[in-house]
């Protein structure tokens, strides 16, 4: 079964985190985390509308200032989601530059800052020179930033010695629709099964009428039809891919819970494995993972496969020394 999420892990292990993924049959991409993206192809950064970042350490963030250069004068409005400090962190950089020369452009970031308790908003219109305003009154955070018909975002704060948010990406159920079905039924392909398969997902009672496509001798014409008759003959649902994403945090029992809750059953977690276990104690100082705990976390959220990135360079000579010792805690596929 073809999936909605395309994920790509930018930069390689050794190089800045974050993970491009791209959705399928829609020209629009997430983007997790804010690295180099200089090597990356504009194409694909122009099809980013919203950004989810850990944590502002510069090898997080520096790629904000690159993303901007490329959807300037772009008539966009992109949602940023960060942890406490965000909106001023975003400010500072749109205010090292001057922008005198830009009445008229429509780019826009909408900046959402994530605390344990709510979220904040405020808004930095390109044609006002990015000059900052904030959207009262702020939200209740319970732990969805994002909820799409196509998908939803939730999000943890792990410890890092600051705030570092961790992230899950959860598609939709998917609706696969029977075509010889629909057409046993004497229904033509078409538009209507978008808005069959939209009014599915809201959870629509079975007594809700669809307007579905018909042909006959007399042409093209319109059949009233229940929702639940659709449901149970034309239609098989089944659960959506789900992503999760780690990075920058301590193997504390606090995180320990929050990282399993958020990754369970997940198809892929993708996890920061910085240091061997023999440096755990350089790794517990640093506030990161080790390889081995990388793989006890995906082996205690049950995900199906492990993703490892942000290796240090102290291990260039010997990387797979940190995948071998993933998979001998994970149990399972590790790339």
């Amino acid at each position: 079964m073809t999936n909605l999420f395309q994920p790509r892990l930018l930069n390689g292990i050794f190089g800045d985190p974050g993970l491009l993924v791209g959705l399928r049959w829609e020209r629009r991409a997430l983007l997790v985390d804010l690295g180099d993206l200089t090597t990356q192809a504009p194409a694909d950064l122009l099809k980013v509308t919203d950004v989810f970042v850990s944590h502002t350490h510069v090898d997080h963030f520096i790629g904000f200032d690159h993303l901007l250069r490329i959807l300037l004068g772009r008539d966009r409005a992109i949602r940023l989601f960060g942890p406490p400090g965000i909106i001023a962190n975003v400010e500072g950089k749109l205010s090292g530059y001057t922008w005198n020369l830009v009445e008229g452009y429509t780019l826009a970031f909408e900046v959402h800052e994530v605390s344990p308790e709510k979220v904040t908003t405020a808004r930095f219109p390109c044609g006002a020179r990015f000059e900052r305003i904030d959207l009262p009154p702020p939200s209740v955070f319970r732990g969805v930033l994002l909820d799409d018909p196509l998908f939803r975002v939730e999000a943890v704060h792990l410890d890092h010695k600051i705030p570092c948010l961790a992230f899950a990406l959860a598609e939709a159920q998917r609706i696969n629709v029977d075509a010889d079905r629909v057409m046993h039924l004497g229904l033509t392909t078409g538009p209507w099964l978008t808005e069959f398969k939209r009014l599915l997902r809201a959870g629509a009672p079975d007594e809700t009428m669809i307007r579905a496509s018909c042909a006959d001798e007399h042409g093209e014409r319109v059949r009233m039809i229940a929702l639940g008759d659709l449901r149970h003959t034309i239609a098989t649902i089944t659960s959506g891919q789900k992503l999760a994403y780690v990075t920058d945090t301590l193997y504390s029992r606090d995180n320990r819970r929050k990282i399993t809750a958020l990754a369970r059953d997940a198809d892929i977690l993708f996890c920061e494995a910085v240091y061997l276990e023999q440096d755990r104690d350089l790794a517990s100082e640093r506030h990161h993972l080790t390889a081995r705990q990388a793989g006890l976390l995906a082996a205690e959220a049950n995900v199906k496969e492990l993703a490892l990135f942000h290796f240090s360079p102290r291990y260039q000579e010997c990387p797979d020394a940190l995948y071998r010792e993933a998979a001998e805690a994970f149990g399972g596929p590790v790339r």
